[in-house]
């Protein structure tokens, strides 16, 4: 396939809805499908959208089928069905692409793809970070798994969504890659949580703490001065990602370790919190909600006061 025109995309939720978008604005007709019947009456009336009545019918219509799903479980659920027939699978044409671009088990989508390979139905893996701001605005990086020729077929549509692609590998290296990135980023924002709870409880001075913090120990795009300033130290807690994605992901990077005989000790210890505080305080809850791990156990508020 050499000519994408028609994208199916399942899932517009928080980051799907501006990422549909994006394509439809950059030319592509959309046909959309998600579990909110109200999500998917406005994308229609905002975009010009179609919304056919199963996944099938969608998948039939499509060129190329986009997936942004909560879990790789829902994401092979939406693909392959549970066997009555009304799934992505079922609709698809030898040569069509899938991809999904949800954060997923890289273990889960080799299989997947496999299973899709069968059927003579190509996929890619390519996961998007940014959270909602850049899904808004259109510059999402996105890490890609699988051929690298078909990479460049897609090319178009992630030209659409995101500022920078990076091809990491033969197909699940895009949700591999993902975890990592997301693991480093929310081990990273707690050691920040902790060390400024700690500081807090001790007495010091939280501008103080904040100042040189920034000056000695962290980098641009480190999760002190992206969430812990912006979003914690402010109480806005208004990220846009929800507390039980971040546990899903360090989840994910403690079975790939585990899938490869790794030993990740940190990993399984960040995971285990991210669950608490997911399980504590709710897990839709925006993910710098887990700063209140660290304060209600150390009686403290974390808070930079103008």
């Amino acid at each position: 396939m050499t000519n994408i025109k028609k994208v199916g995309f399942i899932g517009i939720g928080r980051m799907g809805y501006p990422m549909a978008g994006h394509l439809a604005k950059a030319g592509f007709e959309l046909i959309v499908a998600d579990t909110s019947r109200e999500l998917v009456d406005r994308f229609v009336t905002e975009h010009g959208a179609s919304a056919p009545k199963t996944l099938a019918e969608l998948a039939q219509a499509a060129d190329v089928v986009i997936t942004m799903l909560p879990t790789s479980k829902i994401v092979r659920s939406v693909i392959l069905g549970d066997g009555k027939g009304n799934c992505v699978a079922a609709g698809l044409e030898k040569g069509k692409i899938v991809i999904d671009s949800s954060t997923s088990d890289p273990v889960d989508t080799r299989a997947l793809g496999a299973e899709l390979a069968k059927r003579g139905i190509d996929m890619l893996d390519a996961p998007v970070a940014g959270g909602v701001v850049f899904a808004t605005d259109g510059s999402l990086d996105i890490t890609v798994g699988g051929d690298a020729a078909l990479v460049e077929t897609c090319r178009p549509l992630f030209d659409a969504i995101g500022k920078s692609l990076f091809h990491c590998g033969p197909l699940a290296s895009g949700h591999a890659m993902k975890a990592l990135n997301n693991y480093v980023n929310a081990s990273a924002l707690i050691t920040a949580i902790e060390a400024l709870s700690i500081g807090a409880k001790f007495g010091l001075d939280m501008k103080t703490m904040i100042e040189s913090m920034t000056a000695a120990a962290t980098g641009r795009n480190n999760p002190i001065e992206k969430k812990v300033i912006p979003q914690v130290l402010t109480r806005k807690f208004g990220t846009g990602m929800a507390l039980s994605l971040l546990a899903k992901d360090t989840r994910i990077m403690v079975d790939i370790a585990k899938a490869i005989g790794g030993y990740a000790p940190v990993a399984e210890r960040c995971s285990a919190l991210w669950s608490e505080a997911a399980e504590t305080f709710g897990a839709d809850l925006d993910q710098t909600y887990v700063a209140k791990l660290w304060e209600e156990n150390n009686n403290v508020l974390l808070e930079l006061k103008s």
